[in-house]
């Protein structure tokens, strides 16, 4: 479909997820309106140096929703998971719902997690299903797009990579568990792919993979790649819990009992340049 003087509001822009949704938009001829709480912050001026609109929006604010999504053709929507607190997450998520259903948006992509629409008491994954849930009941025609585990999580610090990608992970779901990866670059590819093909992403629920490889495949793949290994935090798992909580300490733990058989075969057919873990750490050395 023609992108031509459409725009797409896209939520958490100065964020990961968002960040790189609202690039690939820009890159695809799509306005942009990057929501975000933090106008002022760097992140804001570079979407503004690409050609993003930068507006001011709480998800926790439904009146500055109303007035961020009026006239945007589409919302891309993205919810942060709230540990110990799932009703602020499902309460952002009613309030785009909501908000977007009050514009007559005509296509939500929404970043979601977990599997399918099975509930396992795996609060961000649970919280999803209901957000999702949420949309569907109002009408809005969507795209749910389901990413399993980031690799930005090998090299990010704000992920607490070295304790937790590099020990905890491994230690709850084995050094040998084949995980399920996809980059928030190639996950930003595919929304804005879904926002200019309606007629073949509305109504799909798209679990994304690129690579299913092992953290120990991982690191040795790390290490080829930037000549050492990576660095390796030995963080007790009760001091772990002290800064994320029980809720992804519980999404391994059932990962481990329940391993994942992740086909990348979708996603490529969707993105057939999406990166694998040894091109995506080429990248980013």
């Amino acid at each position: 479909m023609s992108t031509t003087g459409r725009t797409i509001a896209v939520l958490g822009a100065t964020g990961r997820q968002g960040g790189q949704v609202a690039r690939h938009l820009l890159d695809g001829g799509w306005k942009v309106r990057a929501l975000t709480r933090s106008p002022d912050a760097a992140e804001a001026a570079e979407l503004r140096r690409l050609g993003a609109d930068v507006v001011r929006a709480d998800l926790e604010d439904p009146a500055s929703l109303d007035a961020a999504f009026a006239g945007a053709y589409g919302v891309y929507s993205v919810q942060l998971p709230k540990s110990g607190s799932i009703e602020v997450e499902l309460g952002q998520g009613r309030n785009v719902g909501s908000a977007a259903a009050g514009a007559g948006v005509q296509h939500v992509v929404y970043g979601s997690a977990g599997l399918d629409d099975q509930k396992r008491g795996i609060e961000q994954w649970d919280a999803k299903i209901e957000i999702a849930e949420g949309f569907r009941r109002l009408g809005l025609p969507l795209t749910v797009l389901r990413p399993m585990a980031f690799m930005e999580l090998m090299t990010d610090a704000a992920y607490f990579p070295q304790s937790s990608t590099w020990y905890t992970m491994p230690k709850l779901l084995g050094d040998d568990y084949r995980v399920a990866w996809i980059s928030v670059r190639d996950l930003g590819a595919i929304a804005a792919k879904a926002f200019a093909d309606p007629q073949r992403f509305i109504g799909r629920d798209l679990n994304l993979v690129a690579d299913s490889t092992s953290i120990s495949e991982c690191r040795e793949i790390y290490r080829e790649v930037r000549g050492r290994k990576p660095a390796r935090f030995p963080m007790p798992l009760f001091l772990f819990r002290r800064f994320v909580g029980d809720d992804l300490i519980n999404m391994w733990r059932w990962l481990h009992d329940n391993p994942v058989n992740a086909d990348p075969a979708e996603t490529r057919e969707i993105l057939p340049e999406a990166m694998d873990v040894r091109a995506w750490l080429s990248s980013t050395s």
